[in-house]
């Protein structure tokens, strides 16, 4: 595929600096781009690639001043971050737009229903009642269970297994391998030791617009539904057990896991590897560095956490350099400690 510096623009709403119809047909890193690709420059530190680059075109911010003449034609933009994701996105939708009609073998139930301009690929698996929204694309060796709906436009990556009830929203993506609607991790103790496994008969709601990253786990409710709301981004590799509800918009890094009936708020940020007690509310704009454990409820909002167990993250960073320099702290103790021996032997004389 090739676009041209103007339908690029088109498409972004940027204005051109340069060769209109200077045309690209792929993309690259505006260190490392070649003749005929498209180079993006959000981060200033990279600028002095600007000059190099054999990129064509260039989304640029539309304040840049240039420091010396290029060949290469600049599209000026207000967030070229955000206009270049939205040319992948693009680009991405056309690519997958190729992807059409029922690949065989499959298995799908007579009472299932399936939407106008779907991809269905070898192996995929759809079971009774199941209904799959118009311009959606279930890649090979899908599962969806009995009663499952996934609504328009979502993308179901190879391997993903989704399991009886669950209800999957419009223009979500789902990557390869993850499973969603697994039972939730419920047993009650019995008096001679043993442990009696809690029925899961809740199901698993994602609402619109939500990704979901590779070989995550999401556990079904107990009784209800565990919740993932519209606009939510989910990482690779997390555990989400039952009854968990995440709020719109936020977003969550790989590696961590959430325990049962926790209520995170929406625009909440968690970064890697952390960790979350269940039974406790996350308020909306919070902030979760990176491997924390958090232990108790965040009741204010727009607050930022840190450490095992964590706590507020100005007050963390403080401990942590007082920690760094108690071997000096200690030094200075003994020599005051030292001085007032000496005084209160001469006070004594």
């Amino acid at each position: 595929m090739e676009f041209s510096a103007a339908q690029i623009a088109q498409i972004i709403s940027g204005t051109i600096d340069g060769n209109a119809e200077t045309s690209v047909h792929s993309f690259g890193k505006i260190e490392e781009a070649r003749s005929g690709q498209l180079a993006f420059l959000a981060n200033p530190k990279y600028e002095d690639f600007l000059y190099s680059t054999q990129a064509s075109v260039i989304i640029v911010n539309q304040s840049l001043q240039l420091k010396q003449p290029i060949d290469a034609t600049l599209i000026r933009v207000s967030d070229p971050y955000s206009s270049f994701a939205t040319l992948l996105d693009k680009y991405q939708q056309i690519k997958t737009q190729q992807l059409s009609g029922i690949q065989q073998p499959v298995y799908i139930h007579e009472t299932a229903k399936t939407g106008e301009n779907i991809f269905i690929g070898a192996f995929a698996y759809l079971g009774e009642n199941v209904v799959v929204g118009d311009g959606s694309k279930i890649f090979p060796g899908v599962y969806l269970g009995n009663n499952v709906v996934v609504g328009k436009n979502s993308m179901i990556y190879p391997g993903v297994k989704i399991y009886h009830d669950c209800v999957i929203g419009s223009n979500v993506v789902i990557h390869a391998g993850t499973v969603i609607g697994s039972d939730g991790f419920g047993y009650a103790p019995q008096q001679d030791g043993s442990l009696k496994k809690v029925p899961q008969i809740g199901n698993v709601v994602i609402e619109d617009g939500v990704e979901i990253g590779a070989n995550t786990t999401i556990d079904r409710a107990t009784i209800g539904s565990t919740l993932i709301k519209s606009g939510a981004k989910l990482d690779n590799l997390l555990q989400i057990a039952h009854n968990v509800e995440i709020g719109n918009n936020s977003v969550i890094a790989a590696q961590s896991g959430i325990s049962g009936s926790t209520k995170i708020g929406k625009n909440v940020m968690i970064g890697g590897q952390a960790g979350i007690v269940g039974h406790i509310q996350i308020a909306d704009g919070s902030k979760i560095n990176a491997q924390s454990g958090v232990s108790k409820s965040i009741k204010t909002p727009n607050s930022a956490v840190t450490g095992s167990p964590a706590y507020d993250y100005t007050s963390a960073l403080r401990s942590q350099a007082i920690t760094r320099n108690l071997p000096e702290l200690e030094k200075r103790i003994k020599e005051l400690e030292a001085l007032v021996k000496e005084l209160s032997a001469q006070i004594r004389q």
